[in-house]
């Protein structure tokens, strides 16, 4: 076999081919064995991390379990409230048997004025008591705290329980050694080394218990302090330690990883978690010489292989091109002189059949290519063509050429609701009005196309936009006529854009892609044609940047729950807060609602914030309730919301999560979210008061809902609009709506809240008028939820002192 011919480059090229990626894809598998393997010990360490963490944790309750049950015995309760000198040998009996049973190192009682009055040893350890101190009011409020104190270079766990008869008499004290125990614990759990040390104040690495043997444990602390020294210089320099490293132990190499247990003064206290590498990659290194082998074995077999392939591909091949180059110039008549039985002479009879068959084809294809099959109308492709064409004739002759593109309204709805064959039924009717249309304004240069879905353009060479616009007026009025299929009336419009050039851009794409920003303006504005505007893409680009902006403020944990009270205004007791969004970004401080809400409704987005609030509203009442404070917490839904048929099982969901009853919201919608679908939101209300939810109308009097209707609606509140409020003692009008609006509400057994109450003369007004709750600046802003328990505290009703100190801060305070 002579080099230079087919057959030895065929198998030449095959076999280095072949040498190259077995070569290059073994060392690629090398590397990530390597990877994997360092990978998989980092995984380890790090979950072992989170396990050794979990077991303190579980430790720590186990010991707050066991002093709650001393604190909490009748006996010793009463043997601490005695006082008596009698009753210590009681007291310290049960230190030592509680203490005992639950392994404690040593037990303590420290009395209510903070002095340890009784301890299971005479020995008390430096720095242990001034913890203990720290502890207590934490203990107090949490009713008992945990935490470490590391005594002579050794960690404990300390825990702290009240004793109560009912006000706290004393304190019970426990330590318990972080040991060998919870290494051995943490070695059979996830099969690692497991190292508890201690750094002291002065650098000093001490291995107070290890899994490693006696002097790998010796070792490593050793290595831990030339490492110590090693961070702070490498901190000096302005370079961060990373709490995993290598290190070798014993004549082993280990990957370890530092985890800190806890603090006490200048001490620390960790556990140093290890993984022997040699071990992790032992069963690596034998799949690796199993790839080794199989590489080999592969290059050979494919190599004989190639050669063999070779022999009998490169034969026919040459008359088999030449036959290719007489189909490529579209000769269809020649034969293939080929006469073979195996797979060449399969393709050689497969290209014959091709032949006859492209021939056939090739009118249908190009039909099927550039024209749509449902409307017999150009498709994007075509249209796309001549419009790049006009655009070539336009540039030599100075002509305009406009662009108009169109989308069907509700042409999804009439597809879920009819089906799809009655909406392609509709498409077909739509191409035939817009096809009369243009007959009839003898448009015969205009080229009218479907570009998909309910999509359809016109492209006008040598027009004006004068002429243009015209065009699209009179488009947009033949599709206001209903269409009548299959004795089925249907109402359809459409959002129409419109693009030029030279005045929006130079080609095809580009005109194509601005007359379809200008539709999708159109659609929203809903005011008949819209011409393209460069303001429209980047209100788009902005708009895309908001919505990735909004995810991740959800994500990251950037938005913050407020709340601003509702006050019964007969009482001045405070009966309920409105939940209320707050957005703390990172660059552009603090954004407030009106620039992301809207936003939010139109893209959907909403629902995700309102099972936000829905989230930390329930947390917020279930965190009042503790505190012995019991309000009504409203939460706005938006149209959105109330189409989301799945909204009652969300709310259910929370309100079990949370252990909150549904009576504990009043969720607030407005009129028009309501009239947007009212048959839908009914069904949704209806289901939502079924749980025991309250439902107000928000923004009462502003909406264009009909009584007959509103009066159906399973509403227990209505909320007046804050602008009949606010001027309501100066304006008689607002004034005669307010009080109308409150004995509406009473007459229909519904609760009022008038909204933007911010002076006390108007709270006086509202007073008289019989209106049961009120909400507004005068009272307060919006707060941070978590100062809302406080803010109850401080809330005196107009007429007390502390209520007109509050009414003079507040009126220095601009209005919402």
């Amino acid at each position: 076999m002579r080099f230079r011919s087919l057959e030895s480059r065929i198998a030449a090229l095959f076999l280095l081919l072949l040498i190259a990626v077995q070569v290059t894809g073994l060392l690629l598998i090398q590397r990530g064995i390597e990877n994997n393997a360092r990978n998989a010990v980092t995984a380890e360490l790090i979950n072992g991390g989170k396990v050794f963490s979990r077991v303190l944790e579980q430790n720590a309750e186990t010991l707050r379990f066991g002093a709650r049950l001393l604190a909490r015995d009748t006996a010793f309760v009463a043997a601490i409230g005695n006082n008596d000198e009698d009753d210590r040998d009681t007291i310290e009996s049960a230190l030592a048997n509680h203490g005992g049973r639950i392994k404690a190192s040593l037990t303590m009682l420290v009395n209510a004025e903070g002095r340890i009055s009784a301890s299971t040893s005479p020995y008390r350890p430096a720095g242990l008591e001034k913890l203990v101190k720290g502890m207590l009011e934490r203990a107090e409020q949490a009713d008992g705290a945990s935490g470490i104190a590391i005594i002579e270079q050794r960690p404990y766990q300390v825990v702290v329980m009240p004793v109560k008869a009912p006000v706290t008499i004393g304190w019970v004290v426990m330590t318990f050694p972080i040991d060998k125990q919870q290494a051995g614990v943490m070695h059979e759990v996830s099969a690692l080394q497991a190292t508890i040390m201690t750094r002291s104040a002065t650098g000093n690495w001490l291995s107070v218990d290890s899994t490693l043997p006696q002097l790998a444990a010796g070792s490593l602390a050793a290595k831990m302090q030339v490492r110590g020294e090693q961070a702070l210089g490498e901190q000096a320099r302005g370079k961060q330690s990373g709490n995993s490293f290598e290190m070798e132990i014993g004549g082993a190499s280990y990957s370890l990883r530092e985890i800190e247990i806890g603090t006490d003064g200048g001490q620390r206290a960790v556990v140093v978690l290890g993984r022997s590498l040699d071990e992790a990659t032992a069963e690596y290194a034998r799949l690796e010489r199993w790839l080794l082998a199989l590489t080999v074995l592969g290059i050979i077999v494919s190599g004989v292989a190639a050669v063999l392939t070779a022999k009998r591909i490169a034969q026919p091949l040459s008359q088999l091109a030449q036959t290719a180059k007489r189909l490529e110039r579209g000769d269809y008549k020649g034969r293939i002189a080929v006469e073979r039985r195996d797979e060449v002479g399969a393709l050689a009879q497969a290209l014959d059949c091709m032949r006859d068959g492209i021939a056939r084809r090739e009118q249908e294809i190009r039909r099927l290519a550039y024209w749509d099959t449902l409307t017999n109308l150009p498709n994007r492709a075509q249209f796309l063509l001549h419009l790049n064409e006009s655009l070539a004739e336009a540039a030599t002759l100075g002509n305009q050429v406009w662009v108009l593109m169109m989308d069907l309204d509700r042409f999804k709805h009439v597809n879920d609701v009819l089906g799809h064959q009655f909406g392609d039924a509709l498409l077909r009717q739509v191409a035939e009005r817009l096809l009369a249309l243009m007959v009839q304004r003898g448009q015969s240069s205009a080229q009218l196309a479907r570009l998909g879905g309910d999509e359809f353009a016109i492209l006008l060479p040598g027009a004006d936009l004068d002429h243009a616009i015209g065009l699209a007026a009179e488009v947009l009025q033949a599709l206001e006529t209903p269409l009548s299929l299959d004795e089925q009336t249907v109402d359809i419009g459409a959002g129409l854009g419109i693009a030029g050039y030279p005045e929006h851009g130079a080609d095809g794409e580009s005109l194509l892609s601005m007359a379809e920003v200008a539709m999708y303006t159109a659609k929203q504005r809903r005011d008949g044609a819209v011409v393209y505007d460069p303001v429209f893409d980047q209100s788009s680009a902005k708009s895309l940047s908001l919505l990735t902006e909004l995810r991740n403020a959800v994500e990251r944990d950037e938005l913050r729950l407020f709340v601003q009270p509702k006050i019964t205004i007969a009482s001045g007791v405070v009966s309920g807060a409105e939940a209320l969004v707050r957005w703390a970004h990172p660059e552009r401080g603090n954004v407030f609602p009106d620039q992301f809400i809207p936003f939010a409704e139109q893209t959907g987005f909403i629902r995700v914030l309102t099972r936000w609030v829905l989230e930390q509203s329930a947390m917020l009442s279930r965190q009042l309730a503790q505190r012995g404070v019991h309000l009504k917490i409203s939460v706005n839904l938006s149209t959105r919301d109330l189409m989301d048929q799945d909204l009652p099982g969300k709310f259910a969901e929370i309100m079990h999560r949370h252990q909150v009853s549904p009576g504990a919201f009043c969720l607030e919608i407005t009129e028009s979210a309501i009239m947007d679908d009212p048959v839908r939101a009914q069904h949704t209300l209806e289901r939502l008061h079924a749980m025991g939810a309250d439902l107000s109308i928000d923004d009462f009097g502003t909406g264009y809902s009909s009584l007959a209707y509103l009066k159906r609606l399973p509403v227990d509140e209505l909320k007046i609009d804050k602008s009949f409020v606010l001027n309501m003692e100066q304006d008689v009008g607002d004034a005669k709506i307010v009080r109308s609006t409150i004995d509406l509400g009473h007459n229909m057994g519904l609760r009022v809240v008038a909204e933007g109450l911010e002076s006390e003369a108007v709270w006086g007004l509202l007073k008289r008028m019989g209106c049961d709750q009120g909400q507004g600046y005068f009272m307060s802003r919006p707060i941070p939820a978590a100062e809302l328990g406080d803010w109850i505290g401080r809330w005196r009703a107009p007429g007390s002192a502390a209520a007109a100190s509050r009414v003079a801060e507040n009126s220095t305070v601009p209005a919402k």
